[in-house]
């Protein structure tokens, strides 16, 4: 019998024992991780794994779609700019354009950010968010 690696484990725990919010704050580490990926990808002329990291962080934005609640102002706002980021991300693909990323990645990092500053309030106040 194999044993698990201990990293991969911790990994699983925390993701299954997080809240909606701290899930949101690591989907959103990890369309960055993705698209500074495909920029370092693009930089080094490795076109296949610029692309496929570029459709994993858009893969993010495609299930940030389809969980948000349209039925809120405030969610069909969240609903336009993941549509926005996901077309960019698209398009910089395409054209194998670094700042197109680059744009998309310091959007991603204002809105964990801002989850994060969130949280931050919540907890001081003791709110559900």
């Amino acid at each position: 019998m194999a044993m698990s690696n201990p990293y991969s484990q911790y990994k699983q725990n925390s993701i299954m024992t997080a809240s909606p919010q701290e899930l949101n704050i690591m989907l959103y580490k990890g369309a960055m991780k993705f698209i500074k990926q495909s920029i370092i990808a693009i930089d080094k002329k490795e076109i296949e794994v610029a692309h496929k990291s570029n459709i994993r962080a858009q893969d993010i934005f495609i299930h940030f779609m389809s969980i948000v609640d349209t039925n809120y102002e405030v969610g069909k706002n969240l609903y336009s700019l993941y549509d926005y980021m996901q077309d960019r991300l698209q398009e910089g693909n395409i054209k194998k354009d670094i700042e197109i990323l680059q744009e998309v990645y310091d959007m991603t990092n204002e809105l964990k950010e801002t989850w994060e500053e969130a949280m931050q309030i919540t907890k001081k106040n003791k709110v559900n968010i």
